[in-house]
């Protein structure tokens, strides 16, 4: 059963965020603290198609966490389909990194995970984070990924994995997640045109270990199929490639702009 609207508003920067807050499980304060420990962020923007199906598959992967959908000012009405499939909606300006923050300022667990709308989770992914978490010493953490089969996808993954470990490099679409304490503490994510959680990842090491699990986050290919699955890998390989070497975001943007965008958009490499 749904519950009544709220309204926070977020002083800082140009981010005003509309909470809708809904009391899906009502049975005594003792679930709604277990459920809260840990907190799902989901930044979306135009996911009309994938939101509802995406929240259910959520919910049953992940039925004790708080959800969070994070719209950065869908024209398609997602926010309005995705009322009711989560805990809360929180609306701010367009930007992965602004409405990553804006989703963690509203979330009440103790863990906060960032995870695509276009991907699919491992079964007892709760139990698999808790268990990388029960170790002080961990920050946070995040899981392989899986593409679907063919030559260039099983290269894709298993270069990336082994050269992000070598650079320190991580995209979204791995499901970062870290201790509240520790996203507090780096300042969140920056607010910044591309690789925004890759600046995230990088951060957080300098809070503690991160760890990941060998559990696989199964990736959508929607932006490989639409354009090419060796136009974007090469894409990704040459944008993490001048970011080690220190090329700044905005000569990034453009060129990634160029590679895999169209006229009017920029949308980051790991959506």
């Amino acid at each position: 059963m749904i519950g009544g609207r709220s309204v926070f508003v977020e002083p800082s920067d140009a981010v005003s965020a509309r909470i809708q807050s809904s009391d899906r499980h009502s049975s005594g304060d003792l679930e709604k603290s277990v459920r809260t420990q840990f907190s799902i962020i989901v930044p979306v923007l135009n996911e009309a198609a994938l939101i509802r199906p995406f929240l259910q598959h959520l919910r049953e992967r992940a039925p004790e966490a708080e959800i969070i959908v994070a719209d950065g000012g869908s024209s398609d009405g997602t926010d309005r389909l995705a009322a009711g499939f989560c805990d809360r909606l929180v609306e701010s300006d367009r930007g992965r990194g602004r409405q990553m923050n804006a989703g963690a300022r509203a979330a009440r667990g103790e863990v906060l995970w960032f995870v695509h709308v276009d991907a699919k989770l491992p079964f007892q992914c709760l139990d698999e984070i808790g268990r990388i978490m029960d170790d002080p010493n961990v920050v946070g953490g995040y899981f392989r990924i899986r593409l679907p089969r063919g030559l260039v996808y099983r290269l894709t993954d298993s270069f990336a994995h082994y050269a992000g470990i070598l650079l320190r490099i991580r995209c979204g679409d791995h499901g970062i997640f870290c201790r509240r304490t520790a996203f507090l503490d780096i300042g969140g994510f920056s607010e910044v045109p591309l690789m925004e959680d890759v600046e995230f990842f990088r951060r957080l090491h300098c809070c503690g270990r991160v760890q990941y699990s060998e559990q696989r986050i199964f990736v959508s290919p929607r932006r490989y199929e639409a354009l090419g699955r060796t136009r974007v890998t090469l894409a990704y390989g040459v944008i993490a490639t001048l970011y080690v070497f220190g090329i700044p975001l905005s000569i990034l943007a453009r060129i990634y702009k160029r590679m895999c965008c169209g006229a009017s958009e920029v949308i980051a490499p790991d959506t």
